[in-house]
């Protein structure tokens, strides 16, 4: 077997070859004219080639006979229901909402807004998209009428997928009356919705455009309406994902078919060390990438049952619950984010909730969507007795960037460091200028050009913008807009967004590298460090400490303690002076920091409330506890 460091340098050497030979694993209606095609700065992979996904993530393993296999186990912590599908009933089920879709006009190219809590359907919706060659456009559940506006005008969606309600801990949300304000809101207007009705809410319908999921349903199946998957070509868009953009407006990440499936079906073996039969679970939301990729179509590409999970890691009903699903389920690999980890680690810091139940089939932990920093990776080492596997990734590349390929050769564990660069990419970091810094000297990070197959092509009708986003700065390279270093091993280590690299009277200072530091404190559940304006030395970082449950010390040593740590670990350069203790960070939705938002709050900006945000209210708290400390400039301004 051929280790990691002789498959990247063949990759290096003939990476046209190394694509094409990843490609056999596809089913392929008509195989690519040409691997690879660079024009003008844009990449096509599979030229000429024409597939079709759902084909490759459900029917083929029916056609193999695979069809009692399960496909897909559907866990509730909200409802306490669990639902499993097999391959054969999760294609019927698909091919089902196909016909539906194809009976209310929408064909190939066509855009399909699908916005929908956890449930089964929203994977049968996207599936069913892939199945007749529309694009669907994920946007997450109960994301806010206005944003979801913002979308429908980007998309131009001919319908929306939608359902009642989604379900929190404590509440019910109503997604009808923030689908009808965005509808209102938006200058396009679909021609039909189609909405699921959860038992826990109905909504009111509106007669002539809105029509029940399972009435359609049951018509496509008294009419045998069940279309054949539709040949489209390899470089036809799969799906639009929506990330932030700079400037305001949302960037649509357009997903192809071709290279998304070549490079998601390569990872599920080469990366994640699973086979065909394998229980995978991807703890996230179907609305973030990490659902695409690999709740919906990473593992159904390579014949693996995945979970779909309705619930959170802890509160539903306690911080047992991954533990539970993993017992129940007999999962083989759990992917997260570190922030679940920590809220796990809050709420049971002894890993009390373990010993109740059987870990056994659990192989390995998988952590990205944000930096996991090296605290959270050993407690949860400690606790599960198995590799914790940091790697990092993008909305913009679909799949891992940087990782530890257990399927090919484990690799020594660096902590802080998501390990080494995975065929496909060629990472460099670079100083301001765009040179090359020495090993150990920290930079932006960049992408050698072309990416590889299933990063994104292009953003949505807007090419301009795609250059401009990630090509213009660093010409040859793409941006990735994080921060870090490789040390002599090449071992990569992403310490913050570009942006939180924080000036210090000039030093170049990473917030990550300080958020590493305070987490190592046995009282700190999670933190985070931000960068504001200071009239001596242009900024100072300020520590904000979340600490474990019990903790029962007075907060102002531990504070103390957090100011020393920095001092001692990174010395006065840092002029770290000011720790504090908050109740909670605010994050969004999937468990990344509002940094940023913070800094605008301390620097007396105008700032709003982000789309994502998990609960608005937070940021009161930050401004009130910033303002008691004396370290807001001016009174900050939340913008309407």
């Amino acid at each position: 077997m051929a280790g990691y460091r002789d498959i990247y340098q063949r990759w290096q050497h003939q990476p046209v070859a190394f694509w094409a030979e990843a490609a056999r694993e596809i089913d392929w209606i008509t195989p690519p004219r040409d691997v690879l095609a660079e024009s003008d700065g844009l990449t096509r992979w599979f030229e000429g080639a024409t597939c079709n996904t759902c084909w490759n993530a459900l029917d083929r393993h029916v056609a193999a006979g695979h069809g009692d296999r399960l496909a897909l186990i559907y866990d509730s912590a909200m409802t306490g229901k669990v639902k499993t599908f097999t391959y054969a009933e999760l294609t019927e089920k698909v091919a089902l909402f196909a016909g539906v879709l194809q009976r209310h006009g929408v064909g190939k190219g066509d855009r399909v807004v699908i916005y929908m809590p956890m449930v089964p359907q929203a994977v049968v919706a996207m599936l069913a998209c892939a199945r007749i060659g529309a694009i669907h456009s994920v946007v997450f559940g109960g994301f806010a009428a206005k944003e979801l506006a913002t979308r429908i005008d980007d998309a131009t969606p001919k319908m929306i997928v939608s359902a009642s309600c989604g379900l929190e801990p404590g509440r019910v949300i109503a997604y009808k009356p923030l689908l009808d304000k965005a509808i209102d809101l938006a200058s396009h207007k679909p021609s039909a919705c189609i909405l699921f009705q959860r038992s826990e809410l109905a909504a009111e319908m509106v007669e002539g455009r809105d029509f029940d999921w399972k009435a359609e349903m049951d018509q496509a199946r008294a009419e045998d309406r069940k279309p054949d998957c539709v040949p489209v070509a390899a470089t036809d868009p799969l799906y639009i994902l929506y990330t932030s953009g700079t400037t305001g407006k949302p960037k649509g990440v357009v997903r192809d078919n071709g290279g998304h499936m070549v490079a998601l079906k390569w990872s599920m073996k080469n990366i994640y060390d699973v086979d065909p039969g394998d229980v995978y679970w991807a703890a996230s939301d179907v609305g973030w990438v990490v659902g695409h990729s690999y709740i919906v179509y990473g593992p159904l590409l390579h014949g693996c049952t995945s979970i779909l999970f309705e619930g959170k890691p802890v509160g539903t009903p306690d911080a047992g619950t991954f533990w539970r699903v993993i017992a129940d389920h007999k999962v083989k690999v759990l992917f997260t984010a570190p922030t679940a980890f920590r809220a796990i680690r809050k709420e049971d810091p002894q890993g009390n909730r373990l010993h109740d139940y059987d870990l056994s089939t659990l192989k390995a932990l998988y952590l990205a969507g944000e930096r996991a920093d090296p605290d959270t990776i050993e407690w949860a080492e400690a606790m599960l007795k198995l590799p914790v596997i940091d790697h990092w990734w993008q909305t913009e590349t679909g799949w891992a960037i940087a990782a530890n390929p257990m399927g090919i050769e484990p690799l020594p564990v660096k902590y802080g460091s998501p390990t080494v660069a995975m065929p496909g990419y060629d990472v460099h970091v670079v100083d301001e200028s765009g040179k090359q810094v020495e090993a150990g000297a920290t930079g932006a990070i960049v992408i050698k050009l072309p990416l590889p197959p299933g990063c994104l092509p292009t953003l949505w009708h807007n090419d301009a913008g795609f250059r401009e986003a990630y090509l213009q700065d660093y010409p040859g390279y793409y941006k990735t807009a994080d921060a870090g270093y490789i040390d002599s091993d090449g071992y990569l280590y992403i310490m913050s967004r570009t942006d939180d690299i924080i000036n210090v009277a000039g030093h170049r200072l990473s917030t990550g590298a300080m958020e590493e530091v305070l987490a190592a404190h046995p009282d700190v559940a999670e933190c985070a460090v931000i960068g504001i304006a200071d009239a001596l030395k242009g900024q100072a970082p300020v520590g904000f400490l979340v600490l474990n449950a019990g903790v029962t010390r007075p907060l102002s040593e531990i504070e103390a303690e957090a100011v020393a740590l920095i001092r001692d670990k990174i010395g006065p350069v840092a002029a770290f002076k000011k720790a504090m203790v908050v109740q909670r960070l605010p994050k969004t939705r999937s468990g990344k920091v509002l940094r940023g938002t913070m800094r605008k709050i301390a620097d007396g900006q105008a700032w709003t409330s982000p789309a994502t945000i998990e609960d608005p209210a937070v940021l009161d708290e930050i401004s009130a506890v910033l303002s008691s400390a004396g370290l807001k400039r001016a009174v900050a301004s939340k913008a309407e």
